[in-house]
């Protein structure tokens, strides 16, 4: 079973993965109307590079933009969890020995004790965001089944990891549960919310070259959104 999950299946995960999500990217630029955007695609390309690469960078960097410095709590907790989502499976020191054996590839590693760490505060951020969906109102109100689906599926592979990772055995059900999990993930990855991984620096672009261009860019106003 865990020759077959991290063999076909691994590959066949990474090809629905990548290509579902090109086809999201190509999905949603060629969607694009300059017409109903107002926003002109293709001119001013100077003002629009700048305000797409502004937009994103202080997105990315924390307390970087104004909706981050008004939900401080709420900022602290979404860059605990995707700083954890996105370092930890990808520098695991497990996981690169499996990039090793399957593709041939050395893997730079983290220490296990920072591993664990950024894991459980994936678990407890993803958690904490997942009851904010309760306990307040105007996020209640929005919140779908949907929604909470995907944030189990997120949480799911580093719940069963961490328990994997302590328990041992190359044959644990824990570890075998692990990998399903995290397959699951990547396969839900561009057909649910998780697409923002990639939709995200599009949007966020899409909303720089509008302010870099219409809304006040051109006059050279520094507006940090």
């Amino acid at each position: 079973m865990y020759a077959i999950l991290t063999g076909p299946v691994l590959w066949l995960t990474f090809a629905v993965c990548i290509g579902g999500l090109v086809a999201r990217g190509v999905w949603y630029v060629k969607g694009l109307n300059w017409q109903l955007d107002r926003v002109p695609y293709g001119r001013y390309t100077s003002y629009a590079v700048k305000g797409a690469l502004k937009s994103v960078f202080y997105w990315l960097l924390p307390y970087g933009s104004r909706s981050w410095r008004m939900n401080p709590g709420f900022a602290a907790l979404f860059f605990i969890l995707h700083l954890g989502i996105i370092v930890t499976p990808l520098f695991l020191f497990a996981h690169g020995l499996v990039i090793t054996e399957r593709f041939g590839l050395p893997w730079p590693a983290i220490p296990n004790g920072l591993a664990d760490a950024l894991t459980l505060g994936v678990l407890v951020a993803g958690t904490i965001i997942l009851l904010r969906r309760f306990a307040l109102p105007e996020v209640r109100g929005i919140t779908r089944p949907e929604d909470i689906l995907v944030m189990a599926i997120t949480l799911a592979p580093f719940l069963t990891g961490f328990v994997a990772a302590h328990s041992g055995g190359q044959n644990s059900p824990w570890l075998i549960a692990h990998i399903v999990s995290g397959e699951v993930m990547l396969v839900a990855l561009p057909f649910t919310k998780l697409s923002h991984s990639l939709l995200f620096f599009l949007s966020r672009a899409q909303i720089g070259i509008d302010f870099g261009v219409k809304r006040g860019g051109m006059k050279g106003r520094g507006i940090v959104w």
